[in-house]
């Protein structure tokens, strides 16, 4: 998420370009840049908590929504224009991180470092 903001948030008009997308992809992709930078940042931050159950439970459910909301996105666009393999290829990745956060969000997390601290 990181690398595809810092792309998003510098190189606009060439991703646009490159995409055959509108005049006004390059004023929006910087914006959708942010988006994935900050969520980058959020989950850099993150990376030593147990994320699930009560811990962390914001980050698991903006994750979850995120790439549901994404997955489902790329869906549609693809069920309807089959020819662009990128999308597919981002509705596959979206999905699996969907349905990971969502099994992250709907169980509790077990902590094996336990056995660590009780020995």
């Amino acid at each position: 998420m990181g690398l595809a903001g810092i792309f998003l948030i510098f190189v606009p008009g060439e991703i646009s370009r490159f995409l055959n997308l509108t005049e006004s992809a390059p004023l929006i992709l910087p914006i959708l840049g942010d988006l994935y930078f900050g969520f980058a940042m959020l989950n850099w931050t993150a990376k030593a908590n147990l994320i699930g159950g009560i811990y962390s439970r914001p980050i698991a459910i903006g994750n979850f929504t995120h790439f549901l909301i994404g997955a489902l996105a790329l869906i549609k666009l693809v069920l309807h224009n089959t020819n662009f393999m990128y999308v597919w290829v981002g509705a596959i990745i979206y999905s699996v991180f969907a349905l990971l956060f969502g099994w992250i969000f709907f169980t509790n997390p077990t902590f094996s470092a336990n056995k660590k601290f009780n020995d």
